[in-house]
C-alpha cells in the first residue's frame, strides 16, 4: 500500500482496496462484454442494437476509471490487465457464437444484472469496512449500471 493522508486506518484501507479490486475485474470485463456484443449483433434491430452496445460500453468504462482511480487514492494499485481480469472476474463468460439481437441483449442484460447485483452487495461491504466515500461510489455505479440494464432490457420486452 503506499502512504496517503486518507484519515483510514490502512488495514481498512487494505480491505476496502480488494473490495475495490473484484469489482474493477468485473467492471473491465462488462465493458469487453459490452464491446463483444456491439462488434458482432445482426439483425434487423442492428444499428439501434450496436449503437446502445457501445453505448452501455461508455458508461460502464467511466466506472472502470472510477473504480482504478477509488483503488490509487486509498494507496493501493489499479490491476486491471486481461490476465488479472480473467482470473478475478465474477462475471460469466460471454457466449461467443451468439449473433441475432435478442441473443446479444439476453446476453448483455445478464452480466449487466449480474454486475449490478454485485456492486449492490459492495455498498453494504463498503460500509462495513468504514468507508461512506467508497459506499457512496458503488451506489453512483448501481444506479447507472441499473439504468443501463433498463435500456438494454426494453428491447427484449417490445412484445410484452
Amino acid at each position: 500500500m503506499h502512504k496517503t493522508r486518507i484519515d483510514l486506518a490502512e488495514k481498512q484501507r487494505k480491505k476496502i482496496v480488494n473490495l475495490l479490486a473484484v469489482r474493477l475485474a468485473d467492471a473491465i470485463d462488462l465493458a469487453l462484454q459490452a464491446k463483444q456484443a456491439h462488434w458482432n449483433v445482426r439483425g434487423p434491430q442492428f444499428i439501434a442494437l450496436h449503437q446502445l452496445f457501445d453505448a452501455v460500453r461508455g458508461v460502464v468504462d467511466g466506472h472502470v476509471d472510477e473504480l482504478a482511480e477509488r483503488i490509487a487514492a486509498l494507496g493501493g494499485t489499479a490491476e486491471g490487465t486481461v490476465q488479472v481480469v480473467a482470473k478475478r472476474s465474477s462475471l460469466e463468460a460471454y457466449p461467443l457464437a451468439i449473433k441475432s439481437g435478442p441473443e446479444h441483449v439476453a446476453a448483455l442484460a445478464g452480466a449487466l444484472a449480474t454486475f449490478g447485483r454485485l456492486t449492490r452487495e459492495a455498498i453494504d461491504g463498503a460500509e462495513a469496512a468504514g468507508d461512506k466515500v467508497t459506499a457512496d461510489l458503488f451506489t453512483e455505479i448501481t444506479g447507472a449500471i441499473d439504468q443501463q440494464l433498463w435500456l438494454v432490457e426494453a428491447h427484449a420486452q417490445a412484445g410484452a
